[in-house]
C-alpha cells in the first residue's frame, strides 16, 4: 500500500504530531525509498576510494598506485572502473564516507557481518535485523530482500519478504583466482581448467552481471508506487587475500554497473531514493605477499541517490602514517557505521530518534546520527 499523507495522518493520530516532527512528515509524504547493498567479504576501502594525497600511500601500496584514478577532490580519487559512480558524484548524487566500521572491530567475517546486520553494539546484538526493526517502526512499510534466503538484516516480525532472481549459480570468483595458480603449473590440467573458467563466464565477464541483475530486480519492485520502501541486496567475492588488483577491477565494475541498473530502473523515483553500499570491515593498509590484503577494520561506505547530498567526501580521515593506523596495520575507524545508518534512516525515512536509539539500534543513544548526508 502506498504511504500517502492521509494514511500517515491516520497512523500518527494528529496533525500536531507531524508539526513536532517535520522531517517525518516530509519523508512520509515523499514516499522515500532505501536500498542497502552489502558487499560480503570485506571491501578494501583504500582500493575503491583512494587517499591519493596521503604521503604514506605509495610506501604501503607500491605499484598499486593508480595513475588513471578519477579525482574526487584534493585528497581522494575513485577507482577507474567506477565510471558511472564518478558521474553520480559530479551530479552531487554520490557520497563516500571514509574510515567507517561497525562497532565490532575484530577480523572475523561472520561476527562482523552479524554485527553489521543486527545493529547491536560491539559485544553482540539482537537475533533480528535492524532493517526489519526499521520496517516495524514505519507505518504501512514493507521490506524486500533480493535473495534466496532471508538475511539476518531483514529477519524479524515486520513485513519483509524475499525474491530469488533467476540468476545462474557460479563458482566464487575468488576461489577461481586461487585455483588458477595451482592448475597453471600442471601441463595436463592447465588447459582444461582454463576452458572451465571460460565456460563459467569469467573470461567474457559473465560473473559481472550478477550484482547488476539483482539491483535491477530490486528497482523493478521498489519503483512501483505501492512497492517496498526498503530493499536489500547482497554480493560475495570481496575477500581479496590474493590477486586483488584484477579481482577488484572486475568487482568494482560490477558494483558500478549495479548502481547504473538500479538508477535506470528507479526512473522518477530515483530523486527520492538512497542507496547505501556497506561492507563488514576493511583490509590491511599494506599489500601482503600474494598480491592481496588481509582482514582489517576501517573501510568506506557509499551513499548514492537523488536524495543524497553528494559531490564531496565525508568522514574523518585518520591518515596512513604508522602511528595513525589501527594496531599499526589497517585504517583506523573513526566513525561507527551505525551513525551513517541513523543519519539516513532518521532523515530519509522519518524514523524518530527515540526509536533509532532504543529499538532499531538497541542501546545506542551514545552513537549520534551523522548529519548532512541528505539534501535539505
Amino acid at each position: 500500500m502506498t504511504l500517502t499523507r492521509r494514511h500517515f495522518l491516520a497512523a500518527a493520530g494528529a496533525v500536531t504530531t507531524l508539526s513536532l516532527w517535520p522531517r517525518v512528515a516530509q519523508a512520509a509524504d515523499r514516499d522515500t525509498r532505501l536500498l542497502v547493498v552489502l558487499l560480503r567479504g570485506g571491501l578494501d576501502g583504500l582500493h575503491a576510494v583512494i587517499p591519493a594525497a596521503d604521503p604514506h600511500l605509495a610506501s604501503l601500496r607500491g605499484a598499486w598506485t593508480m595513475k588513471d584514478a578519477r579525482r574526487l577532490d584534493a585528497d581522494f580519487a575513485l577507482h577507474p572502473a567506477m565510471d558511472f559512480t564518478h558521474a553520480l558524484y559530479a551530479r552531487g548524487e554520490w557520497l563516500p564516507v571514509v574510515a567507517v566500521a561497525p562497532p565490532y572491530r575484530q577480523r572475523s567475517h561472520f561476527e562482523a557481518q552479524d554485527n553489521l546486520e543486527n545493529g547491536g553494539g560491539a559485544g553482540g546484538g539482537a537475533s533480528t535485523g535492524w532493517l526489519n526493526r526499521c520496517v516495524a517502526a514505519m507505518p504501512a512499510c514493507r521490506g524486500l530482500s533480493v535473495s534466496t534466503v532471508m538475511p539476518l538484516i531483514l529477519r524479524g516480525d515486520a513485513d519483509a519478504s524475499t525474491w530469488s532472481p533467476p540468476l545462474q549459480e557460479e563458482v566464487n570468483p575468488i576461489l577461481l583466482q586461487r585455483l588458477q595458480a595451482l592448475y597453471a603449473a600442471d601441463p595436463r590440467l592447465a588447459q582444461p581448467f582454463a576452458q572451465a573458467v571460460e565456460a563459467q563466464g569469467m573470461s567474457s565477464g559473465g560473473n559481472v552481471a550478477r550484482l547488476p541483475q539483482a539491483m535491477a530486480a530490486a528497482a523493478r519492485f521498489m519503483a512501483t508506487p505501492d512497492g517496498p520502501r526498503i530493499g536489500f541486496v547482497e554480493n560475495t567475492g570481496w575477500d581479496t587475500h590474493a590477486q586483488q588488483v584484477p579481482v577488484l577491477a572486475r568487482k568494482l565494475a560490477e558494483l558500478d554497473q549495479g548502481l547504473r541498473a538500479f538508477h535506470d530502473g528507479m526512473a522518477g523515483a530515483w530523486s527520492r531514493t538512497v542507496v547505501m553500499v556497506v561492507t563488514e570491515f576493511g583490509r590491511t593498509a599494506a599489500v601482503n605477499g600474494t598480491g592481496g590484503t588481509d582482514h582489517g577494520t576501517g573501510t568506506v561506505a557509499m551513499l548514492g541517490g537523488g536524495a543524497v547530498a553528494g559531490g564531496r567526501v565525508a568522514g574523518d580521515w585518520p591518515g596512513l602514517a604508522p602511528s595513525q593506523l589501527n594496531e599499526g596495520r589497517d585504517v583506523r575507524a573513526t566513525t561507527d557505521l551505525r551513525s551513517v545508518f541513523k543519519g539516513v534512516v532518521g532523515d530519509h525515512l522519518g524514523v524518530a530518534r527515540s526509536a533509532l536509539d532504543a529499538r532499531v539500534f538497541p542501546d545506542s543513544a551514545e552513537v549520534p546520527a551523522m548529519a548532512g548526508l541528505l539534501r535539505g
